[in-house]
């Protein structure tokens, strides 16, 4: 892979763990956050999936380093959904006594 595109890679990681830690930032203390994820999902989608495919198809990346780089964005994906998760297990109150 070209250095050129490593950088385009890691400029687009920055912009998803950007995206993910507004998203983290926009949970509810109280629950009902689980837009968030599909929301994440979707910026990625709309805006990474399509600039990822064109790398590749321009043959800048091979299968393997496109789907490994788009593994990472979906990893995030569950990442956040999980943090929002255990955010919403965090406030749920103790029963018994």
């Amino acid at each position: 892979m070209e250095e050129n595109v490593c950088k385009e890679l890691e400029t687009l990681k920055g912009m998803v763990l950007t995206w993910k830690k507004d998203h983290l930032g926009w949970a509810p203390s109280e629950g009902g956050g689980e837009h968030l994820a599909r929301d994440f999902l979707e910026e990625i989608e709309t805006h990474v999936y399509p600039y990822v495919k064109r790398l590749y198809e321009c043959k800048y990346l091979s299968g393997a380093e496109a789907k490994v780089f788009l593994d990472f964005c979906y990893e995030q994906v569950e990442d956040l959904r999980n943090a929002v998760g255990e955010a919403e297990v965090k406030q749920v109150p103790a029963k018994g006594g």
